[in-house]
């Protein structure tokens, strides 16, 4: 989830048990401290581009360093609020905003590492998008005033925003994912695996992806509270082989970056169609009809103990945007 609405939900959920004069204090330290669980974003490292990719929402999201992330947040807010705040309740104030963190990221299409060191794992529910403005602006709006006011009925009512927005991905995605299997059980495709997720900023089309016989499938589902849903045929694309492709390269710096990146994507690895050289993420592209991932790495063979090079593809083009607006109203598609 972005780092604005991450703050806001911290914010929102300190101010809930705060006392009235140290209202707007606690707010703010909810807010920082929920914000500080994503400075894993700047851990890099120029000679492995792959370990930002790893690194970001692991050991900083997991459940088991709430209380770590909590304490280092108090240590900084500290020299900002000692004068209104004691130790004990800024750390309350930032375990509450900091525990949000992980926890909201989860209900995003990325996943994250909530029970790192246990388990690599990434828990993902699929239910609302990274970015999503209807969701961030409700937030803002109640806590805000909350804030402004000093009221914990605001606060209470973004709460109640929040788990409704939620349930309402949640009920989406239940949709999303009856609808994409009676599409494969049409084509005659046995699944094995999926992935449904809402498409940036909006509740209302999905992206459907599933392997079946070794291709992936693609389709945008665009789904309305009131009508029955709207299915938009995409690309197939064979999945990529990686063990097979570069069996002579086994044990090599290179072979094992492929591995990574194929942990990194659940095993949705395809070539990309307009870069040579570049295995793709399967699950993400700017249109949930089309199978031209937005990020992959460029395989060198001649270099195989260099690591591999990480690279964004995005297609913002006119006609890219129309098609998605068209899809996000309903329309029909002109190929």
């Amino acid at each position: 989830m972005d780092p604005v609405t991450h703050g806001l939900v911290g914010a929102t959920l300190s101010q809930s048990f705060s006392d009235k004069d140290k209202f707007r204090v606690a707010s703010l330290t909810g807010l920082g401290a929920a914000m500080l669980a994503d400075i894993d974003f700047f851990i890099s490292s120029a000679s492995d581009p792959l370990l930002n990719v790893e690194i970001h929402r692991q050991f900083t999201h997991s459940l088991i360093f709430i209380p770590v992330g909590a304490l280092i947040a108090t240590v900084l807010l500290w020299w900002f609020v000692r004068k209104y705040l004691s130790f004990k309740e800024i750390y309350l104030f930032s375990l509450a905003g900091y525990a949000t963190a992980g926890l909201m990221d989860y209900f995003t299409s990325y996943g994250v590492h909530l029970l790192w060191p246990f388990t690599n794992e990434r828990f993902a529910l699929d239910i609302i998008s990274v970015f999503d403005p209807v969701f961030t602006l409700g937030i803002v709006t109640l806590t805000g005033l909350a804030f402004y006011k000093r009221q914990k009925l605001f606060s209470g009512l973004a709460l109640l925003w929040i788990i409704g927005y939620l349930s309402f991905g949640f009920s989406q995605h239940r949709k999303a994912l009856q609808t994409t299997i009676q599409l494969a059980l049409q084509n005659g495709h046995e699944i094995e695996q999926i992935v449904v997720k809402p498409t940036i900023a909006n509740q209302l089309l999905w992206s459907a992806r599933y392997i079946s016989q070794q291709k992936i499938y693609s389709y945008g589902i665009r789904l309305s509270p009131f009508s029955d849903p709207v299915t938009y045929e995409g690309e197939s694309s064979p999945l990529l082989n990686w063990q097979t492709e570069y069996a002579s390269i086994q044990g090599s710096t290179l072979y094992k970056d492929i591995q990574r990146f194929s942990d990194l994507s659940d095993g949705f690895l395809i070539k990309h169609p307009d870069h040579k050289n570049v295995i793709g993420d399967g699950r993400y592209s700017m249109l949930p009809t089309t199978l031209s991932p937005l990020w992959g790495i460029s395989v060198d063979n001649t270099k195989p103990y260099d690591h591999v090079e990480f690279g964004t593809y995005r297609d913002a083009s006119p006609e890219v945007r129309n098609e998605f607006l068209d899809m996000l109203l309903g329309r029909d598609i002109q190929h």
